[in-house]
This record gives C-alpha cells, structure tokens and sequence, in this order.
C-alpha cells in the first residue's frame, strides 16, 4: 500500500493536496491516473500481486522510486519556470510601460520573439540541472530495463520448471 501514499509527496508549496485516484482493491494491474497538476506527469499505481518474488519487488519498487523522483524534479522544475516566466513578462511589460492587464481587462501577453529571449534564456540558465536529471534518468531507465529482463527470465525459468514438475509425476 506504500504506493498509494507516493501521490500524497507535492512540493511543499501545495501540501495538503492529494490526488484523489484510487483503482479498485481487486485490480491486477498498474493504473495510470490523470495529469498531476504539477508535474504533469500522469501518476501510476502499482499492483502489488500476491506472490511476488524479491526480484519483481525490488523492480516494482525502482518504477516507484523513478516516477516519485520524475514527479518531485518536474513538480519544482515547472514551479520555478512559471515563476520566472511570470517575472519575465511582468518586467518586459513594465519596461514598455503597460501593466498586468489590458485596456479592456484581458492579461497583458508578449509577442512570440519576446518570449523566445526567455525560453532561450531558461534553458541556458539551467542546462546543467537538464543534464544531470537526463544523465539520471537514463540510468534509472537502464535498471529497470535489466531488472525487467532478469524478471522476464525468472517467470520463463519458473514456468519451464513447473512444466519439467507436470512431465515427471
């Protein structure tokens, strides 16, 4: 059931807030529940089967440790991009003089070009904080995908021996 706690960890500028998605107790498989509202990563729940070996534990238990640490950088990563994306525009609209809102009440936006200066600059500014989480990732994705594969030829293994049982009684 640890899992079902994973959706309740938000940044702590929204604590309190957790995702009301719950699969029904007799699922036998993974959930996929809607877009996190931070993240926008689309959390999933994994099924715990009844007997599950060490090795499919520690397999489900990486995916969850992965996806808690995608859900958390993605969470903090867009929390700082729409602040300095707001920061941005607000600056750029008080240097030409206008405010947050137009003449007839809608909000103030800048054209493509301008915007273009702050994406360039955001992704510039946090390039190295980029590579590290796609250096991670991949190495994340690199142990899942062996474990996956040493799971795959613990089931082949168990069924072949289970089989060689039936042939021999």
């Amino acid at each position: 059931m640890a899992a079902r706690t994973a959706f309740a960890s938000r940044p702590a500028t929204q604590a309190g807030e957790v995702s009301r998605f719950c699969p029904p107790r007799q699922s036998c498989h993974d959930w996929i529940g809607p877009p996190d509202k931070y993240s926008n990563l689309r959390p999933v729940l994994f099924h715990v089967p009844e007997n599950e070996s060490p090795l499919e534990q520690r397999l489900r238990e990486l995916r969850q440790e992965t996806q808690e640490w995608n859900q958390q950088f993605w969470a903090n990563q867009n929390l700082t991009f729409n602040k300095e994306k707001e920061e941005f525009i607000y600056s750029r609209l008080q240097a030409k003089g206008l405010g947050l809102r137009t003449e007839s009440g809608q909000r103030a936006t800048l054209d493509a070009e301008e915007m273009a200066d702050f994406y360039k600059e955001f992704l510039s500014k946090n390039f190295r904080k980029h590579m590290s989480y796609n250096r991670d990732w991949y190495k994340r994705n690199f142990a899942i995908t062996f474990f996956m594969g040493k799971v795959a030829l613990e089931r082949m293994w168990n069924k072949l021996r289970q089989k060689q049982k039936k042939t021999s009684s």
